[in-house]
């Protein structure tokens, strides 16, 4: 497959327009088939669910060049479920899972002259997301919905290396208990754009949210989960019901077992432990891991003894073998892969 004309090496993290993307529209209680079309645009009624009260789901993959070539996803099934979870907390219609993963590997195969070269940094975004289409004036369900599948070429999140990054102790709330914070829901997002903007006006990269319950216990970012990892070794990431199950993580613990042989731990972790801890990473789709050399608590530091010049030394080895998986160059355990064909 020839690749696009592309500066692959100037790439960021934003959108380019790729040749085809994936539309199914539910109607009537059912799915159609489907369909790939050229046409960017979106045309709704202006009393659209998704308009009126943000009833909208997405998830987000990456598809890669390996070494030897191929063009591969990376575990799309588990986006698969947890968008399914996603719209039956909605209350919108679950699209079928084997189904998003055709439609996924359909979309990426339509446009496989984007999935940047082995060795450029870069890979191919995927976006699937799902919105109620059909005018709902009632604060009730639409009935009916449109699911997408686009994708777009990024760049690597971190151009000349990950620099660890500082964070604050955000006073802001992500998720409420038996709220949305386990599902990813695009409201869950536009709650948190207040906050980070302000933290970056602030001189920080991002925010720690705590538990909303007692400000207590380490939650995630507005994007991503933490890792933290004890100055014995032993990975640690924080457990919750109102945290998003992150793929990325899950696959990093596994990694972190199964490959590095290190203890790994999903507990509750509480704030006033953290400044015990060696190193810190948030890990989530665009970067795999961003490491945190820094957390600001209303003035008062925590410094991480991996430091603020490179990631600390299970962060790397971590990072190092998940992005070995995901580019080939490292065996991936049994269905993490999904070649396109």
């Amino acid at each position: 497959m020839e690749k696009k004309n592309i500066d692959w090496s100037s790439l960021g993290f934003g959108y380019l327009p790729t040749d085809k993307r994936f539309v199914a529209n539910f109607k009537n209680g059912a799915w159609d088939g489907g369909t790939l079309t050229s046409d960017a645009t979106i045309t709704i009624s202006e009393c659209a669910g998704v308009l009126q009260y943000a009833q909208t789901c997405f998830e987000g993959m990456k598809a890669y060049t390996t070494e030897d070539g191929r063009t591969v996803i990376f575990r799309p099934d588990l986006n698969a479920a947890r968008m399914a979870d996603s719209c039956r907390r909605l209350q919108m219609p679950v699209f079928p899972e084997e189904d998003f993963v055709n439609a996924v590997i359909e979309t990426v195969k339509a446009n496989e002259a984007y999935v940047p070269p082995y060795g450029s940094g870069a890979s191919l975004y995927i976006r699937p997301y799902m919105f109620g289409s059909d005018a709902v004036i009632g604060v009730k369900p639409a009935t009916e919905y449109q699911f997408r599948v686009f994708t777009t070429p990024v760049g690597p999140y971190f151009k000349g290396g990950a620099k660890p990054i500082t964070i604050r102790v955000s006073d802001y709330d992500r998720a409420a208990p038996n709220g949305t914070g386990h599902i990813k829901a695009g409201l869950n997002y536009a709650m948190s754009l207040y906050a980070i903007v302000d933290a970056h006006n602030q001189g920080f990269d991002e925010n720690m949210y705590l538990d909303a319950a007692t400000r207590t216990k380490v939650e995630e970012t507005g994007g991503a989960n933490f890792l933290f990892v004890t100055k014995d070794g032993k990975v640690v990431t924080p457990k919750s019901s109102s945290i998003l199950p992150s793929i990325t993580r899950r696959s990093l613990m596994q990694v972190a077992k199964d490959y590095l042989g290190l203890e790994v731990e999903e507990r509750e972790v509480f704030f006033d432990e953290v400044k015990d801890f060696a190193e810190c990473g948030l890990c989530g789709t665009a970067a795999v891991i961003s490491p945190v050399g820094k957390i600001n608590d209303h003035g008062k530091e925590i410094c991480f003894p991996s430091g603020m010049d490179e990631m600390g030394p299970v962060t790397k080895k971590l990072y190092e073998t998940l992005t070995g998986i995901q580019m080939g160059r490292i065996e991936a355990p049994e269905g993490w892969i999904r070649e396109v064909r």
